[in-house]
């Protein structure tokens, strides 16, 4: 297939516009981005661009009539809905009523939205008890890709789109309404299974809005436990969550933001921390609670033989200075258990994103907050890079900044297919640390690296392997890749594949670790605490959502900046 001047029309570069760029570049196009900022410069961009197709995989805006309205220039709208699915709470409604099949339609875009004719569907059978942010970064994610790479072949070969016809038997979708907080309301007086159903089908966004001693909290990351209570009475705390009575039984309950301008979600024992008194406060340590499934756990841990597995599961891979700390208490126990390989792992979203914004944020003094949290997750990479065991990372899922930092730390990183990487720091105003500046050049060069952490673009698990930062890639399925990634540790002590990595650990220049964090520091207190490149400004306008206000330049793919520039000559000259 000869090569496509693709342009990828989104609202964000979110996760799902970050791997579809990335795999149309592994396809041998040269993808270009627009982020919609408002209606007239997004056309001027799309026209000046000369694009030979225009795919959304993330728009919450309609697209204008001047550039759907194309004779020769398709707009593909992706859809996270099966055929005749309509509106913008399509995994909301899913969710809330339990479907069992669902997927994702590629559709062209016209005067009505979610009503053009069909490019490519792809449909998945639902999981139970999946949250809507999960469920969007992994199957629907995943048909996304399918349902892209056919718009794309089909658009090759001059396919014609097929027209929404709702007299079809296999048409079984239907324009739904957005989903307000009364389609979302619950009591606390309703079952434990329905009400987190109900925060389930609103993670992310919006959240449901409920109420909790007296106040109104929209609430986020709910896990089902066995006690019981007076419904709405909050039985214990649990490092970052409350455990609120239901009707029949509990849930944990890991984040709040309260209702009104300008507030955000934080961790719900930051938010109720002053009416918490008196509540009882739970020890979670893995040294004292032993895994159990059914159990809320953020930090578990098991034993297979020789290996120890470590899984951390923190929210939106955001991890806080106290959540780094109990980490680091974590990974001291393990480590002095009588293991030989050491397998940490994120849960079911992100592996990790590195620092929490959100709470810095909200501390009285953000910079210094951010001082804390930086030292706190260096010091749960030099636990990693200290172990005596052989140490594995398994990226269950996408990673950021810091957080792919931190998997380098271990001596062995194996990747779920399909995660992608963003293994810089600068966008943030930040110099970065977590040992970065040992890690990164020890797996790839310091020439890649330099290209890695200026360049600020982000990276598929193949490109990962390629460069050295990846040692294997497993399958795409979760339960499948945590049982390969068992397999692999296993057998990595013993398996030449890994031996240069056996190796670079015995080899571990400690005094070169602690000259790299000093010379790190030093750099991050100039940025964090004296905000030297506005991370201050950077971190507020991300915790806040502010939309950007142009589509970054290295997002621009060569062809569309030419393009736009010939046109501009063209115009002078004319003139």
């Amino acid at each position: 297939m000869r090569s496509l001047k693709i342009l990828l029309l989104s609202s964000a570069f979110n996760s799902l516009t970050q791997r579809a760029w990335l795999d149309l570049r592994q396809a041998g196009h040269d993808p270009s981005v627009v982020v919609f900022t408002d209606q007239a410069t997004v056309c001027q961009q799309v026209e000046v661009s000369g694009a030979d197709l225009v795919i959304c995989p993330f728009l919450k805006d309609r697209v204008p009539h001047q550039l759907w309205s194309h004779p020769l220039r398709p707009v593909v709208i992706i859809h996270p809905g099966i055929v005749g699915d309509r509106g913008a709470s399509a995994l909301d409604w899913a969710i809330t009523r339990q479907a069992r099949r669902w997927g994702v339609t590629a559709l062209q875009a016209v005067e009505e939205m979610d009503a053009g004719p069909i490019w490519s569907t792809c449909e998945f059978d639902m999981p139970d008890q999946v949250r809507k942010s999960e469920l969007y970064n992994g199957l629907v994610s995943d048909a996304a890709m399918v349902c892209i790479r056919d718009v794309v072949a089909k658009f090759a070969k001059g396919f014609v789109p097929t027209p929404l016809d709702y007299t079809q038997p296999s048409v079984i979708g239907r324009l739904q309404p957005n989903m307000s907080q009364a389609d979302r309301t619950f009591s606390w007086f309703d079952c434990a299974g329905f009400i987190k159903r109900s925060i389930d089908a609103a993670d992310g966004q919006p959240g449901v809005l409920a109420s909790l001693l007296g106040g109104q909290y929209y609430v986020y990351d709910a896990h089902l436990d066995a006690r019981q209570g007076t419904p709405g009475e909050i039985l214990a705390v649990q490092d970052d969550a409350v455990l609120v009575a239901a009707g029949d039984h509990s849930l944990w309950i890991g984040s709040l933001k309260p209702k009104g301008p300008e507030t955000f979600k934080l961790p719900a024992r930051h938010v109720l921390a002053e009416q918490l008194a008196g509540v009882p406060v739970l020890d979670s340590s893995i040294a004292c609670q032993a895994l159990n499934e059914r159990v809320y756990q953020p930090i578990r841990y098991q034993e297979f033989g020789h290996i120890g597995e470590l899984t951390f599961e923190f929210y939106n891979g955001a991890m806080s200075t106290e959540q780094c700390q109990r980490l680091v208490a974590a990974l001291r126990w393990a480590k002095a258990r009588d293991t030989h390989v050491l397998l940490i792992k994120g849960g079911r979203g992100s592996f990790s994103n590195g620092v929490h914004l959100n709470v810095i944020q909200a501390a009285e003094v953000p910079g210094l907050e951010a001082w804390a949290n930086i030292q706190a997750i260096d010091d749960v990479c030099l636990e990693l890079l200290t172990a005596k065991q052989l140490v594995i990372s398994g990226l269950t899922g996408s990673a950021g900044a810091g957080g792919v930092m931190l998997a380098l730390a271990a001596d062995i990183v194996l990747a779920r297919e399909g995660v992608v990487l963003n293994p810089h720091y600068k966008t943030m105003g930040l110099y970065g640390s977590e040992y970065w500046t040992y890690s990164l050049p020890r797996a790839v060069g310091s020439e890649i690296a330099h290209k890695l952490t200026e360049e600020c673009l982000p990276i598929s698990a193949i490109q990962a392997q390629q460069y050295g930062m990846v040692q294997a890639i497993g399958p795409r399925c979760p339960q499948a890749f945590g049982l390969w990634l068992l397999q692999q540790a296993d057998s990595a002590l013993a398996d030449d594949k890994y031996l240069h990595a056996r190796t670079r650990k015995a080899t571990l220049d400690t005094r070169q670790v602690e000259r790299c964090r000093e010379q790190e520091l030093a750099q991050m207190r100039l940025d964090m605490v004296e905000n030297r490149q506005q991370f201050a400004e950077k971190c507020r306008n991300f915790v806040f959502k502010r939309k950007a206000c142009q589509t970054p330049q290295r997002l621009i793919a060569p062809w569309a900046l030419r393009y736009e520039a010939g046109v501009q000559e063209s115009r002078m000259l004319n003139d």
